[in-house]
């Protein structure tokens, strides 16, 4: 039996005792005595399950673990708690440091069986991210084991049903499930318009896989990435520019931050999901609800919307003054160089930030106040809402504006800078020609979206239910795949150059069109390669399936374990697990074609490259393409070393009011339309290639 299958073995059914069959191998995991409870010791409860795939945990003299177990097994889990963190960052620094791989299963088969799922699950699985002997395991997306975090609550009775059904009658299959595509809220609700994009399967699961990649606690090696900081920074800033195309797209104008704490917030937000593990229904907010102070004893949780704040001034002025107060005293500069990495770490509040006691927890503290706003006392002994979760927080529109809060202090900081002169921004010698989109069945310069159905498998995360697979049914935005062809003119030598692709809003919420500095934020970054670039003419024709932006549309739906149908097996596609989901890297559109700037631009690749000499050695091991974009290159430096959001970042230089006065020869825009056709394909009917 392969160490592998039985690490991921434990992720399998995760309210279920471990001593239960798991995975697909039907493990039997002999757990020795002093492992288990009470009332399982003295009861030879392991070896009641017998088959061909028993795993005899080795007794090891376990690490001190009595943090993290105090988190009961019912209580749900968040980061965004302080004490919560403490837990996840002392468990994620005990599985490192154990050396041994037989003594790193036995250890986490212990806390598997005795610790709170949801704790579990994420310090487990930012150790295999990280631990040297695991760190090729391809981990399995979240939704495989706890549904309940993505999925309508109505869908799992259904399910029992139908695993029921096709286990008893052999010759019966189970039935897809059909997921509404909406049951949270119907369109007399305005903001329910971009559900879709909210509630979509692999937006949620890329922000849970991006902060088990960027970890808020744990040993400095596994946070104190290479510019982490600004890499906090950038991801969220290009959701908050997605969120706002896809608004412009249903007629509602950008999100507004939430810079009042003290106001009413209008938005309200049903979820209609159950917590498995909590046992319970996550809570709702009804419109115009108010922040409170938050006094939950319980989780060692007290802090005043005034502390908010006081946080959000105190790094407003930190921007304006262009320097910082280290914990010492000191007054840091807020260079160009490192002054949005500084920022980023002081806003995110991990364990990077230079002076916590100053500057806080604004950003984890401002999702715990939203996500108990319905209980901010314990009286009614809720749980936080969606907002205050890693893995749900996207679905709540008040994560948006919460987002567009702290997106905004991180703006403020961007104009202290100077703009990008021509000569920063050009590239002697290249000039841009000419922009293509082509694709299947639609005409020149057009994106083609619509709805598509897919499969997500529930039967490991469908805890005591018989074994067989139950599939639900979900429906989500998808585009036509698609192809640039980039002409460029090369007067120099064969050289290289970085090709950056963006896409914009042509037009404003009324119809008008952009001025530079509001353009420049509602840029998303859709691609970003090096080409070497031949004498004289050169022609770039570059597949969307291959961006570095994205992880393929298989890593999201198509079940890991299930290969027959995928030709080559399982190493045919790139499973990559941190980046943007492939099928959402188009917004929506219109029915009648939404107007689009496509931005492509050629930098000088020597201004780009960074010098990393780990990157040699490392390049082949990992044995995929990595979304770098929004997620960097593992164990590596972040490989482009212009400013994250370059070209766009900064204001514009003197003179510069619209697009077309920001432009240099290696730069140039071509005018698209996104085309939406309001029609549902069912599974697999989209070929990708």
């Amino acid at each position: 039996m392969a160490l592998n299958e039985i690490l991921l073995a434990l992720f399998d059914r995760p309210n279920e005792p471990l001593f239960l069959p798991k995975g697909d191998e039907q493990f039997t995991f002999h757990i020795p005595e002093d492992y288990l409870e009470d009332r399982f010791k003295k009861k030879n409860i392991s070896d009641r399950f017998g088959g061909e795939n028993v795993v005899d945990l080795k007794r090891i003299t376990l690490p001190d673990l009595d943090l993290p177990l105090q988190l009961k097994r019912t209580e749900q889990f968040t980061p965004f708690i302080p004490l919560h963190r403490q837990m996840a960052g002392q468990l994620i620094e005990k599985f490192l440091a154990i050396e041994d791989l037989e003594d790193f299963v036995s250890c986490s088969a212990y806390c598997r069986q005795n610790m709170n799922p949801l704790l579990f699950n994420y310090a487990f699985s930012v150790a295999l991210l990280h631990r040297n002997d695991t760190r090729d395991i391809d981990l399995p997306p979240l939704h495989e084991f706890f549904p309940d975090k993505f999925i309508d609550y109505g869908i799992f009775s259904k399910a029992r049903m139908e695993a029921n059904i096709s286990s008893t009658v052999e010759d019966i299959q189970a039935e897809p499930i059909e997921v509404p595509l909406d049951y949270t809220a119907s369109d007399l609700d305005h903001e329910h318009r971009v559900a879709y994009f909210r509630e979509d399967l692999g937006i949620n699961l890329h922000h849970w896989h991006w902060h088990l990649v960027y970890p808020f606690l744990g040993p400095r090696r596994v946070v104190a990435k290479d510019r982490r900081g600004e890499i906090f920074y950038f991801m969220h800033q290009q959701i908050i520019a997605r969120y706002n195309f896809e608004r412009l797209c249903n007629r509602l104008a950008r999100v507004k931050k939430l810079i009042d704490l003290r106001a009413p917030i209008p938005e309200a937000y049903f979820p209609k999901l159950d917590s498995i593990t909590a046992s319970r229904a996550w809570a709702a907010r009804s419109p115009n609800t108010l922040l409170q102070d938050i006094n939950r004893e319980t989780e060692q949780l007290v802090f005043d919307i005034q502390d908010l704040e006081r946080w959000r001034d105190r790094l407003y002025e930190a921007v304006s003054t262009g320097r910082v107060i280290n914990s010492q005293g000191q007054s840091i500069p807020l260079t160009e160089e490192k002054g949005i990495d500084i920022l980023g770490d002081l806003i995110e509040a991990s364990s990077l930030s230079i002076n916590r006691n100053l500057y806080g927890d604004l950003h984890n503290l401002g999702h715990a106040a939203l996500g108990l706003a319905h209980d901010p006392e314990f009286k009614y002994l809720e749980n936080v809402s969606v907002v205050g979760d890693l893995a749900t927080a996207m679905r709540d529109p008040v994560f948006y504006r919460w987002h567009a809060l702290i997106d905004d202090i991180f703006v403020k900081y961007k104009q202290t800078l100077t703009p990008y002169t021509v000569q920063q921004l050009g590239f002697d010698g290249i000039r841009i020609n000419s922009i293509e989109v082509n694709s299947k069945s639609s005409p020149k310069n057009q994106f083609s979206t619509f709805w598509q159905q897919s499969d997500v498998n529930l039967a490991r995360g469908m805890d005591f239910a018989p074994r067989g697979n139950v599939f639900a049914r979900i429906t989500h935005l998808q585009h036509q795949p698609f192809e640039y062809k980039i002409k460029v003119t090369n007067t120099g030598q064969q050289r290289q150059g970085t090709v950056r692709i963006f896409l914009a809003p042509k037009f404003d919420e009324r119809g008008v069109p952009y001025l530079f500095n509001d353009e420049r934020k509602m840029m998303i970054e859709v691609d970003r390669f090096v080409h070497n670039f031949k004498q004289q003419s050169d022609t770039i024709t570059r597949k969307s399936q291959s961006s570095s932006l994205i992880i393929p549309f298989e890593r999201t739906f198509r079940n890991l374990k299930d290969t027959a149908s995928v030709p080559g097996g399982i190493d045919a596609f790139n499973f990559c697990g941190c980046g943007w989901p492939e099928h959402m890297m188009i917004p929506k559109g219109t029915p009648e074609g939404f107007p689009a700037t496509l931005f492509v631009m050629v930098s000088n690749y020597q201004f780009d490259k960074v010098e990393d000499p780990k990157a040699k050695k490392s390049a082949t091991s990992a044995g995929c393409e990595p979304a770098m974009i929004y997620c960097g290159i593992r164990d590596q430096k972040y490989p482009d070393a212009r400013p994250m959001g370059y070209p766009f970042d900064r204001l514009g230089r003197e003179g510069v009011n619209t697009l077309r006065d920001f432009l240099t020869p290696n730069m140039l825009t071509q005018d698209v339309v996104i085309k939406f056709s309001n029609v549902i394909v069912p599974p697999g009917s989209v070929s990708r290639t």
